[in-house]
């Protein structure tokens, strides 16, 4: 087991904290100190473009009062005979890495950034190293550099990372004087642990569970056949496929789910859905998608592991054309959304579901679109402004890890582009493969949002 305790002495306070959900979850893919839930890949990273001139000593004041602000980058998961527990460190400093990228170079500075950004993604982050944040700064010159935050995934979510972000912008002001400390603080992970447990046997929450009963009788989730199977001997090994969708492509999904009542999620569901049925053969399609399982508005501002699996099930059996389908995608999502609850209590319920997973021909890959409650963007006033980087073209071969299977993330751009990546481990899927599904998908999207009366194949 690598979820040990970290070496610092524990902060006195109380040392039994309940695991929430997703951490239980997280368990269940332990694989050891460099694989799984708790390998040293299994990481998220994200990076800003920085206009203007940056005063090191503050950053490296601000980031540790990110430490302070938010007691789960330095929160350990402990397991032992009574089960996993939760364990608060002190705060510590946080790594800050200063590189010189040098204002001249063979590539663009955009491309110099991402890829920067990308060399950071691959790097290795031990679980057991605290607090779960690194911070490392690229400059091109005195006003144009690149930072880019590191977290261990088993502490911080994509939504936790926004908030580390401008949380850090906020403290950067208050330690350069250009604005006053914040006094109020945000709700801390611990408190949602405690606040699952007591309200487990909810109404609400049993309501929920019953209509998930209904919805997933019989179901599994939808596994794609690898071009090789599990080798339980290898260490996973993930890379990454990013693209960019054209302009005329991304305007007519986002209209078309317009005209549909959809969201663009739904519309993207609806084209993977269409993908997996084509690939699989199969007509009842179950994928697994995340949320921000920020269930209660108080933890909009707190830093966790608050995402949550949500099973989408798309039964597109007797649909005639593809527009069909997203009626159907659509009603699925609407469901899954109004009767979120934390993915153990659905599993509890229906074990089956998860067979693909001991399948070791089959691979699980979920599909999400990004989504944060607002833009990690601005900065301080009169100071340093950020821009976060997130229209990235440049693949990888070695990239941040997930616990098992795949991961398909899209994202819409503020200038109306879809962008997306596909995670996958080079043990079980050639580059090709996931480079032929990105194009299957892009051109079954183009026919949904241009021709949604066309006959399924």
């Amino acid at each position: 087991m690598t979820i040990t305790a970290a070496p610092p002495e524990a902060d006195g306070r109380d040392q039994r904290i309940p695991l929430s959900y997703n951490q239980e979850f997280l368990r269940a893919f332990d694989k050891g100190a460099t694989d799984g839930a708790f390998g040293h890949r299994h990481t998220l990273v994200g990076g800003w473009r920085v206009t203007g001139e940056i005063d090191l000593d503050a950053l490296q004041r601000a980031l540790d009062d990110v430490v302070v602000r938010h007691e789960v980058l330095r929160t350990a998961v402990v397991g032992d005979e009574q089960g996993g527990h939760q364990v608060v460190h002190p705060a510590g400093p946080v790594a800050l890495e200063v590189r010189e990228l040098g204002a001249e170079g063979e590539q663009p500075r955009e491309v110099r950034a991402e890829e920067f950004l990308n060399e950071l993604d691959a790097r290795p982050f031990d679980v057991r190293e605290l607090p779960h944040l690194r911070a490392a700064l690229g400059r091109f010159d005195a006003t144009d550099a690149v930072l880019v935050l590191a977290t261990h995934h088993t502490s911080t979510d994509a939504w936790s990372l926004q908030v580390v972000a401008r949380d850090l912008a906020a403290a950067y002001a208050a330690r350069t004087g250009a604005a006053p400390a914040r006094e109020e603080q945000p709700a801390q992970y611990r408190e949602f642990a405690h606040w699952q447990q007591e309200t487990a046997g909810s109404e609400k929450l049993d309501a929920a569970r019953g209509y998930w009963r209904q919805t997933l009788d019989g179901a599994q989730i939808t596994g794609i056949t690898s071009d090789r199977p599990r080798d339980e001997s290898l260490a996973s090994a993930y890379g990454v496929h990013r693209f960019v969708f054209d302009a005329q492509l991304s305007a007519d999904v986002l209209e078309f789910a317009k005209a549909t009542r959809s969201t663009p999620f739904m519309v993207m569901a609806a084209a993977y859905s269409l993908l997996l049925r084509e690939r699989t053969g199969a007509t009842d399609i179950v994928f697994p998608t995340f949320s921000s399982g920020r269930y209660e508005e108080r933890f909009a501002d707190s830093v966790g592991p608050f995402f949550n699996f949500v099973p989408i099930r798309v039964d597109t059996t007797g649909c005639a054309t593809v527009g069909d389908v997203l009626d159907r995608a659509r009603t699925a999502c609407v469901g899954a959304y109004q009767h979120e609850i934390p993915f153990a209590r659905i599993a509890e319920d229906s074990p089956a579901l998860l067979a693909p997973f001991a399948d070791g021909f089959l691979a699980v890959v979920a599909f999400e679109v990004l989504q944060t409650a607002f833009p990690a963007e601005g900065g301080v006033p009169g100071g340093p402004q950020l821009a976060e980087i997130r229209r990235r073209t440049l693949s990888q071969e070695v990239s941040s890890a997930i616990p098992d299977g795949g991961l398909w993330a899209m994202d819409v751009l503020p200038g109306g582009e879809l962008a997306g990546s596909l995670k996958f481990d080079h043990h079980r899927f050639d580059e090709a493969t996931a480079v032929a599904l990105v194009d299957r998908f892009r051109e079954l999207l183009r026919t949904l949002s241009d021709a949604p009366a066309t006959p399924l194949a």
